[in-house]
């Protein structure tokens, strides 16, 4: 397991975007060398984990729990096919292009480790990517958010710093933690976008949780929860 690419992106101004500012920097593109990574502050105030990246949307992107996105080369590959054009990593918007990772398959709390030899970062898995217009209008495929909500190449990872650090392409991934339940990213992103009937169930990872996904389950299952009373 291999992180193959670290890539960063910078603001600019587009007419697709959803932040108020009108900018946004999906663009994200490969760096070289060393990129420290650490924990940015609280959600809606700290922004990009990754030093030289930029957050232009509080609301939906950066703090603690959004510090860094991971997204898989294998399911790059998988769009590549489908869309039939190449997609460079970060094309996706992505911090993190994986090789050899079941990104979509890690458990919600799952903890990665990224380096060796004392230079080794440690990140938590907080949940999956949403598709919003800014993504959409950047992609530029017609009826991407339900396509991309829909795909079996699954959302990718969310990640909060645990042990931070610096990184680089290259660096080896080791699962070293897997908490006791089986709520994963693909398996949460359902409940979140397509079969929202899922949500109670997620709870049972909620200490691990991004707070935007842990409070959409918690207002879903106490809305029914009220509904179903006696």
């Amino acid at each position: 397991m291999t992180l193959l690419s670290v890539n960063v992106g910078r603001a600019k101004a587009v007419d697709y975007t959803e932040a108020a500012s009108g900018l946004t920097a999906i663009d994200k593109r490969p760096v070289e060398g060393l990129v420290r990574i650490e924990a940015p502050g609280a959600p809606g105030v700290g922004r990009s984990g990754l030093a030289g990246d930029t957050v232009c949307d509080l609301r939906f992107h950066g703090g603690n729990d959004r510090a860094a996105y991971a997204f898989a080369r294998e399911d790059m590959d998988l769009w590549e096919r489908e869309l039939g054009r190449e997609l460079a990593n970060g094309s996706f918007g992505e911090n993190l292009t994986t090789q050899g990772l079941d990104v979509n398959g890690a458990l919600i709390g799952e903890r990665w480790r990224i380096g060796e030899n004392g230079r080794e970062v440690v990140l938590e898995v907080t949940g999956g990517r949403i598709p919003c217009r800014t993504f959409a209008g950047f992609v530029e495929e017609k009826g991407w958010v339900r396509r991309f909500t829909q795909s079996e190449a699954g959302p990718g990872a969310l990640l909060r710093v645990i042990v931070p650090g610096e990184i680089r392409a290259g660096d080896p991934i080791t699962v070293v933690h897997r908490p006791d339940h089986d709520i994963t990213v693909a398996l949460l992103h359902r409940a979140a976008t397509t079969e929202r009937a899922l949500l109670p169930r997620t709870l049972a990872a909620a200490a691990w949780m991004e707070s935007g996904l842990l409070a959409l389950a918690r207002q879903y299952a106490d809305k029914y929860a009220r509904a179903e009373a006696p």
